[in-house]
């Protein structure tokens, strides 16, 4: 009786055969054959495979370095790592030994191989700083938290680049899903983590390790989920043998890679819900050290990075001022975070001195007392004259004023010009290596100062921008601007013979 029951009857399975018919499109056997051996040929692993491998790595990893959206759809649409999904797909379901061999083995060497490129590129890229890199691109820290939605559209993308390639008609709509499934910047982004040992979050600092796990868990969740999205619409659509005469019958592979898929729901979500609680906490930092440093100081804040050490904040402040901090204003400020946080802070302060100016209110001119000569006292004996019954005359003195010239020697600040950027610009920073103040243009004139530091084989120099703001940038790209000197005139006092009777100094121009 259960037996009757658990399976459908005959004319049911007739019904939902032809519903299912109507509602899939047929695909012939010519074209199911022409799928197999377009897939069996774009994944097995070649040179042309290879290659392509390593130019989308390359231009991806530019592209992430750079933080340029419009070069990581150029990588996207040349890397060849759909197809291997795509096969294994297809070799899932049609139980294809040989297929799915050549599609795991192109995908994990491809995968391996763009991760190798993208390290070495960011690596050189440290060594060399042709793009100057102190933290974590946006287009990298994109790539480095991965949610249920990239669990979705990995399977909306797979739907339609399966869907697609199955039909002659649709071929055209490969390229949009290889742009949205993106599966070429997650393993650059792999290699440009594990370049460097530890990078900048705006919540704080991330080991290469933490980076690169995120980023690899974005690769898995998009191959797996495409995988199982190929195999789905294959299925639906005729490839496998028992589809095609009874589709109630759902192989075993297809099964094994639902189940894959849903799997990872659980670590996308958990790190989804963490990133939700790290971004709270985050803005409710910064909306207290914003608060307290207003009120401490009247001070502005410019930049906040902190790191957890255990229960603990490392925080460093940078922050523009009119007035000074003090030590004590410094302890009384991290008393005041660690007492709004509830929790032990460690603070570094980094203040930017600044002066308001308002154009209406010319500023009040301070007159400057220039020291002239100083004169120096002579003593001019005259002679005696004797005259009867009288005194003789006492002797006279009369000044005789001798300018005398004293020269300071103060050295004079060099003119200088951005220059050898290439277009891109230069970071003015706080102290080398330092926090970010400013952006200065190709062709800015700007004032080198007295500092200068070498920095990991890297000269810095202290210098003033247009804007009056102190900082530091790297020599190799500045130019000085020398100057012609010109003579300035000079005034020089003589004493005439009527002047020296008379005991006064008159200048003669």
């Amino acid at each position: 009786m259960s037996e009757e029951i658990s399976r459908p009857s005959p004319a049911f399975r007739t019904r939902m055969r032809r519903l299912w018919r109507g509602l899939v499109p047929p695909i012939d056997r010519e074209r199911r054959g022409e799928v197999r051996v377009l897939l069996r040929a774009s994944s097995r692993p070649n040179f042309d495979f290879f290659l392509l491998v390593v130019l989308s790595s390359t231009i991806a990893t530019m592209g992430l370095l750079t933080n340029s959206g419009a070069i990581i759809i150029g990588a996207m649409l040349v890397a060849p790592l759909m197809s291997p999904i795509l096969g294994i797909g297809l070799a899932s379901i049609r139980g294809d030994a040989v297929l799915l061999r050549d599609g795991a083995s192109g995908l994990v060497r491809g995968a391996l191989l763009a991760i190798f490129i993208a390290f070495l590129l960011a690596w050189g890229n440290s060594h060399m700083p042709f793009i100057i890199l102190q933290e974590l691109p946006a287009e990298v820290l994109a790539r480095t938290r991965p949610s249920p939605i990239d669990l979705t559209v990995a399977l909306a993308g797979g739907l339609a680049a399966a869907f697609a390639l199955a039909q002659p008609n649709l071929s055209a709509a490969l390229p949009g899903v290889a742009i949205a499934t993106a599966l070429m910047p997650p393993l650059c982004t792999v290699g440009i983590a594990l370049a460097k040992d530890q990078w900048v979050l705006p919540g704080g600092v991330m080991g290469r390790w933490e980076v690169a796990g995120g980023a690899l868990l974005l690769f898995i969740t998009n191959a797996v989920t495409i995988a199982f999205a190929a195999t789905l619409v294959f299925f639906l659509m005729g490839f496998s043998p028992r589809a095609r005469n009874s589709p109630s019958a759902i192989p075993r592979s297809l099964i094994a890679s639902a189940f894959l898929t849903v799997m990872l729901i659980f670590p996308l979500t958990y790190i989804s819900v963490q990133f939700v609680q790290q971004a709270a906490e985050t803005g409710r930092i910064e909306s207290v050290v914003k608060e307290e440093v207003r009120r401490t100081n009247g001070a502005e804040l410019v930049d906040l990075r902190f790191e957890r050490a255990g229960q603990a904040l490392k925080m460093k402040i940078t922050l523009r001022t009119i007035r000074l901090f003090t030590y004590e204003d410094s302890v009384k400020l991290q008393e005041e975070i660690a007492a709004q946080l509830q929790k032990p802070v460690e603070l570094e302060l980094n203040q930017i001195f600044a002066a308001h100016l308002d154009p209406k209110i010319p500023p009040t001119l301070t007159p400057t007392n220039t020291p002239g000569p100083t004169p120096t006292s002579t003593p001019t004996p005259t002679a005696a004259r004797t005259a009867t019954a009288t005194a003789t005359n006492t002797p006279t003195s009369t000044a005789t004023a001798t300018p005398i010239s004293t020269p300071t020697i103060t050295p004079t600040p060099e003119l200088a010009r951005v220059a050898n950027t290439l277009g891109r610009g230069l970071r003015l920073r706080q102290s080398p290596e330092g926090p970010i103040i400013g952006t200065l243009r190709e062709g800015d004139m700007i004032t080198v100062m007295y500092g200068y530091e070498i920095v990991n084989g890297m000269v810095w120099i202290e210098v003033v921008d247009p804007d009056g703001r102190l900082g530091w940038v790297p020599q190799t790209y500045t130019s000085v601007v020398t100057l012609t000197p010109t003579a300035s005139p000079t005034a020089t006092e003589t004493l005439s013979p009527a002047n020296l009777a008379a005991g006064t100094a008159s200048p003669v121009p």
